[in-house]
């Protein structure tokens, strides 16, 4: 994205942190993510559904080094098409597909899946679009197939959090708590079996070091320093986070279907 097509001022804030150069956007970073890939015990020729493939990085990722099959989703049509073409670079279009679709609408898909993957998604839907993304997870998950989710968890003050990140993100996001994610899960016919919680440091040094790697860090902080207006988003957006350092975290959970 180059800096003629963004306004600092008003674009989401998971756009601004990837203008950034930041690649991890994910509240618990890369570890948790991790954790996740541990409890879901992938088999290779199992298949996974990801919600929001984006440019298909994370789908390659897993395709190489658990051998799974993976089917993306991904509502923008430029970015299935940069991400067509990363899996045919990786040398993976028979293991690895990224769909244009919507995840409001996964009844579409025909197939169904042993698991659905669905990271930093959820936490930016109003509670009935939680609600119905959940349905079509369940849908397209076999019997016994895993979801798995990693999200922004709002350990108390709900509401007043969910106020507070509108206005820093211009964006909705509504973590829940603990209780509640789980609650929208069995709701939805999901039985959570495993689940994690942990702090989340998505613009802290330390967590940007660890999750990009020390060249990246370095890109991403010249970037921060050398883009005003860009510094001062982030700066504003890292205010809230820190304001809400106490009850912020992330939320990682597998979940089988019923």
């Amino acid at each position: 994205m180059s800096q003629s097509t963004i306004n600092f001022a008003t674009a989401p804030g998971h756009q601004v942190m990837a203008r950034a150069g930041k690649k991890i956007l994910r509240p618990g970073g890369k570890a948790a993510t991790e954790q996740l890939f541990q409890w879901a015990q992938f088999q290779p020729g199992e298949t996974v559904l990801e919600l929001a493939a984006s440019f298909g990085n994370s789908a390659i990722a897993l395709a190489k080094q658990y051998g799974v099959r993976v089917v993306g989703i991904e509502k923008n049509p430029e970015s299935v098409a940069r991400a067509r073409a990363n899996i045919q670079a990786a040398g993976l279009a028979e293991q690895v597909q990224v769909i244009e679709g919507d995840i409001f609408h996964l009844e579409q898909i025909p197939e169904q899946f042993d698991y659905v993957l669905a990271e930093a998604i959820l936490t930016m839907q109003s509670a009935s679009g939680k609600a119905k993304i959940m349905r079509g997870i369940c849908d397209r998950l076999k019997p016994r197939g895993k979801f798995l989710s990693h999200e922004l968890l709002a350990q108390d003050q709900e509401a007043e959090i969910h106020q507070a990140l509108a206005a820093a993100l211009r964006a909705n996001s509504t973590p829940l708590s603990e209780t509640n994610w789980i609650a929208a899960c069995e709701t939805a016919g999901l039985q959570v079996s495993q689940h994690q919680t942990g702090a989340m440091g998505l613009l802290s040094p330390a967590r940007v070091i660890q999750d990009e790697g020390l060249v990246n860090s370095i890109q991403v902080f010249w970037n921060v320093l050398t883009h005003p207006q860009l510094r001062d988003r982030l700066l504003a957006i890292r205010r809230v986070f820190k304001q809400y350092e106490q009850e912020l975290g992330y939320f990682i959970l597998c979940a089988e279907r019923n």
